[in-house]
């Protein structure tokens, strides 16, 4: 039998920040049975009547979501997604860091988020059951299923497209949409070729507009890619034109405090706006815009729009502050699988919580989301350390004297009581799943746009404390963007004025990059940099062309360098992008802290992220635990077979770290939380060495087993202060 208050000591803490930081709605998936229905339904109602007004007469709407931080903006977004995914196509958009590339952004992310597969409404509750069925057929993505509803075709020709001939299809569309429709055979070209699956991922990377090589061009025969504002607007009005015989798509802007910046440094929400007018103004049909903002950004930011731009908004929500009610049923749907472990069963939904600690924490009734499962988490934290003490669980499983109830109160006992909570461990632990769902996302190193690319290794630089690091170098309007210098740092030897450049380019393209490799003669001609680094993984072109002359002029390695970076870099970098994202819309959360940006980057010091980065590595700029050149590991891995004892001793080092961290954060869990938690981090890691790590964990003396003579199952380890 396990009580509540048994799988409280075991548990992960269900309220941990983790487990509800707001994000890209494609990447979070909550349990849709668990959902609090009952909070910002109104909101849902309202996006849900736009979506049907759009369906109804095809004309593009925009919604205003406005919320304070906290209120469940982004996490509302997401639930409007699953609820509508069946009636509509949704697309998130991340923060764009150049405004005048932000139609290309958009366009980019449009067909990223077409290209998901989604989980609708009447699919969501049986999804359990049908992922563990064999049989079952991979999820179709919203841009395939979006396709084969065009009317235009018939039933016969949806279930075999890709066998009719191409020409008779572009045909088919070009007549059913002889006008409004821009490039039709090159864009119903590039949508016959989706069906295929040889030529379906160059088709994704044309429309949303990757300069690709010329090859691929002539695969999907097409002249030239996608690459001006002018015909990306243009791609996606045609997106708009034929979503009148499928669904309407639904445009979700979220995160706008890390937007592009204006010339007075604000943050440019003129730019989005005026991206809107457009959208209404040049009669792109069949969108929904819904663009969530913080309140006080709102406040602060709107009357620097033009009054035009603001009246195009057609429906202004803003979110209320939930009631008790609400608050004490979010505190169920986190705890539910808890109780539906326990024996006997929990006489109170909310056990062992009380609906007591809601009404003192906030007197007036009401409060935002996050606020009450900050207060969830501390509370499961003292029930932790207040069930430990209760029964004895000090190591030597001797019941103490003092008798501490499992009421959220905090446990006065000298083990485990509670102290400053160690947020650099809970930082790595957050890192870490953000890593990973970045890795899910992130898995090709041309996914991201140059501009994107830079703006994040800027980020990255400010981490490390890289003096005067400024944006655009290279004198090319089209590429500028693709650039950044800093200042040399004294350990490089340089002189106090010494600039360093970075140039990053992986389009394949080979025109685009003689373009880039000219830029890159005239800084260096000029001297606009003592060194400069072209960071670039695809090929650099054939001998005895321009762009390959010149590469090999510039970057011999007298100064200047040739960077290959690696995928894991870019997700990196990538990772701590959205980190930043939420910091400057005050949605960071660690160990019960709002993190701002200036804390951010202090987390990333203190748990030495940055070190790991190989691509900061190869910059010169950190040094990580495991630099070695890839042909050193290359010469390692074929002169030896058996593992080498140091190599080992290093691969444990985050394993260990990863294990401390956890129980430093939950304080107290059971041991087999904490190795089946453990395994799915590390399965690399075979099942018997688990107890032996945990074993050697306890002779550092920083953790304790708390009931060493219990069974496995009921075992307890805890942090030791």
């Amino acid at each position: 039998m396990n009580s509540i208050d048994q799988l409280v000591c075991q548990a992960i803490n269900p309220f941990d920040p983790a487990t509800f930081k707001p994000g890209n709605f494609w990447y979070e998936q909550p349990d849709l049975e668990l959902e609090v229905d009952s909070i910002h339904q109104d909101a849902v109602d309202q996006a849900s009547e736009m979506v049907t007004q759009v369906v109804a007469d095809h004309q593009t709407r925009t919604l205003l979501l406005m919320g304070d931080s906290g209120s469940g903006k982004s996490y509302l977004l997401g639930r409007i997604k699953r609820q509508l995914n069946d009636q509509a196509s949704f697309v998130y958009i991340d923060p764009f860091p150049d405004s005048q590339a932000i139609w290309r952004h958009i366009l980019r992310y449009t067909v990223d988020g077409l290209i998901q597969a989604p989980i609708v409404s009447g699919e969501a509750a049986s999804t359990k059951a049908k992922s563990k069925s064999k049989s079952r057929k991979k999820p179709q993505s919203q841009l395939l299923r979006w396709l084969k509803q065009l009317a235009v075709l018939d039933s016969k020709d949806v279930g075999k497209w890709g066998k009719i001939k191409r020409q008779r299809v572009i045909q088919k569309l070009k007549d059913a949409y002889p006008t409004g429709i821009y490039n039709p055979s090159e864009f119903f070209g590039a949508l016959y070729d989706l069906l295929d699956p040889s030529r379906y991922t160059t088709a994704c990377e044309w429309l949303r507009g990757d300069d690709i090589d010329q090859e691929s061009l002539e695969t999907l025969q097409v002249k030239e890619a996608i690459v001006t504002e002018d015909a990306a607007q243009k791609i996606l009005a045609n997106f708009g034109r034929i979503a009148a015989d499928t669904q309407p798509i639904i445009l979700c802007f979220d995160q706008l405090d890390n937007i592009a910046r204006n010339a007075e440094g604000q943050i440019d929400l003129q730019s989005l706006f005026g991206v809107n007018s457009t959208i209404h103004n040049q009669g792109l049909k069949n969108f929904l815009v819904i663009i969530s903002i913080i309140t006080s950004t709102w406040r602060q930011q709107s009357q620097l729009i033009q009054t035009a731009d603001r009246a195009r908004i057609d429906q202004t929500v803003s979110l209320r502050r939930i009631s008790l009610d609400q608050a004490e049923a979010l505190w169920a749907y986190r705890l539910a699988p808890l109780h539906a472990e326990a024996d006997p069963a929990p006489e109170s939904a909310i056990a062992p919580f009380s609906r007591r600690a809601l009404d003192r924490k906030f007197p007036g009734g009401k409060t935002h989301p996050r606020n009450v499962l900050e207060l969830g988490r501390r509370q499961f934290q003292a029930v932790k350390t207040g069930v430990a003490d209760k029964l004895g669980l000090d190591g030597t499983g001797v019941p103490s004297e003092a008798k501490t109830p499992s009421t959220g109160t905090q446990s006065s006992g000298p083990m485990l009581a509670q102290s400053k909570e160690d947020r650099v461990a809970a930082f790595r632990l957050l890192w870490r799943k953000e890593l990973a769902q970045t890795q899910e996302r992130i898995t090709r190193l041309r996914q991201l746009a140059a501009p994107d690319l830079i703006l994040m290794l800027q980020e990255m630089l400010e981490v490390i404390k890289i003096e005067d690091v400024r944006s655009r170098l290279i004198p090319s309007q089209t590429y500028t963007s693709h650039s950044l210098s800093y200042k040399a740092r004294p350990t490089d030897n340089l002189p106090s004025h010494a600039r360093i450049g970075v140039v990053w380019n992986d389009d394949p393209n080979m025109t685009t990059f003689y373009h880039v490799m000219n830029a890159c003669w005239r800084v260096t001609s000029i001297g606009l940099c003592h060194t400069l680094y072209l960071i670039r993984s695809s090929h650099t072109g054939k001998r005895g062309r321009k762009s390959n002359a010149l590469f090999n002029e510039i970057f011999d390695g007298k100064p200047h360098q040739r960077i290959r970076v690696d995928l894991l870099s870019v997700q990196y970098l990538a990772t701590y992008h959205r980190l930043v994202n939420a910091a400057h819309g005050q949605e960071l959360m660690v160990a019960g802290a709002i993190i701002g940006l200036e804390g951010l980057e202090s987390l990333m010091r203190k748990a030495r992220i940055p070190r790991n980065c190989r691509l900061l590595q190869d910059l010169g700029l950190v040094w990580g635990r495991e630099r070695r050149s890839h042909s050193a590991s290359e010469d390692a891995s074929s002169q030896e077979d058996e593992p080498n004892p140091v190599r080992l001793s290093k691969e444990l080092e985050p394993i260990k770290e990863f294990l401390l961290d956890l129980i430093k954060t939950h304080r107290i869990l059971g041991v087999s939380t904490l190795i089946d938690t453990a395994a799915m981090e590390f399965p690399q890691v075979p099942p018997d060495q688990w107890q032996k790590l945990v074993t050697d964990l306890c002779k550092g003396k920083q953790v304790k087993l708390l009931d060493p003579k219990a069974k496995l199952d009921a075992q307890l380890i805890a942090f030791s202060d």
